[in-house]
């Protein structure tokens, strides 16, 4: 961008000039006003660190960032959503009544250690976002918990679920991949 201290003040007017721009972009790419203002921080962090070479082409570098940062989001969004959607179908199941086999039990306990196994992996910073969000924190309690800027929170989640999910399977590609070792040997193959 400019020398010392131009930099922030350049970074502001830019700022202030796209800012409203690229949230309502990353609003009607994700539906969610939020994430939008979450992803629009995200893509203004990454004009800070990283400018392009020219500034007369930043609001085309911009949208090219949006439109990436976007479609991240949604591709977690939509892995997210498939996996609540299957434990929600679970709990349904569960709670109509019907007392679940053996085996369900069995796999429900499995998972329930996988959880608490990736977890202890995690950092003990995303760990805590993690199981705050899961308790009903607002971003902003987070943020006073973790002693963080609330303006990274949505952020800092979104990080540390991504973590999670690549620990959790490669937790069950493990045991996945001991059990078809057991399975071979047990049927002498």
């Amino acid at each position: 961008m400019a020398e010392g201290a131009q930099v922030p003040e350049l970074f502001q007017q830019l700022f202030r000039e796209h800012y409203s721009g690229v949230a309502r972009k990353l609003h009607a790419l994700t539906g969610d006003y939020a994430a939008a203002e979450d992803l629009a921080q995200e893509v203004f962090l990454r004009l800070y660190r990283s400018p392009p070479d020219r500034l007369e082409v930043v609001g085309a570098w911009l949208h090219r960032v949006l439109t990436r940062v976007g479609y991240d989001y949604l591709r977690h969004r939509s892995s997210g959503k498939a996996l609540l959607e299957k434990e929600s179908a679970r709990v349904a199941a569960w709670s109509e009544g019907a007392a679940p086999s053996g085996e369900t039990q069995v796999i429900r306990e499995w998972e329930k250690d996988v959880v608490r196994k990736v977890l202890r992996k995690l950092s003990d910073r995303d760990r805590a976002a993690l199981l705050l969000r899961e308790e009903g924190y607002s971003y902003e309690e987070i943020a006073l918990r973790l002693e963080v800027d609330p303006k990274i929170v949505g952020t800092l989640l979104a990080r540390a679920e991504e973590r999670m999910k690549k620990k959790y399977e490669q937790e069950e590609r493990r045991h996945d991949g001991g059990r078809n070792e057991a399975d071979r040997r047990g049927t002498g193959i």
